[in-house]
């Protein structure tokens, strides 16, 4: 999965043939014809809204691709977490709890000659140690 560059369409219909849902039933749940759907199936984005009407129908939590996303190519800085004094009334999320995909992501990279650790470590800011130990846990 490349999750720098998510086309949540084309992810949709795979999601969609996979679980071999009918059209039919699709059209009823979203409140749209068939027309419409293949649409959405070519579009590289779609409005928050029916990316969570999709989660639902599908079982599966498109957003967490979005926010894997982030987590590889958008870490946050200390200095920013310095800068930002103001309590915002918004939840916070710690963004450094990787899911075993962004793991097994990573260790890929190394694996068949990508990126070198060092290359990781500095791209997306994740700790040394933290590397090795996943090197050191998921040895292929």
């Amino acid at each position: 999965m490349n999750f720098k560059d998510i086309h949540i369409g084309i992810l949709i219909a795979q999601r969609v043939a996979e679980s071999g849902l009918k059209t039919i039933r699709i059209c009823n749940f979203l409140k749209c014809n068939e027309k419409e759907i293949l649409e959405m199936y070519q579009s590289k984005s779609l409005d928050v809204e029916i990316i969570l009407k999709w989660s639902k129908l599908l079982e599966y939590d498109f957003f967490r691709l979005y926010t894997q996303h982030l987590i590889l190519y958008a870490p946050q800085l200390a200095t920013h977490k310095a800068l930002t004094t103001t309590k915002s009334e918004l939840p916070a999320f710690r963004k450094n709890i990787y899911t075993k995909e962004v793991i097994d992501f990573i260790l890929e990279l190394i694996e068949t000659g990508e990126k070198t650790k060092a290359q990781v470590i500095q791209e997306y800011s994740i700790p040394k140690t933290t590397l090795y130990k996943w090197i050191d846990k998921y040895k292929s």
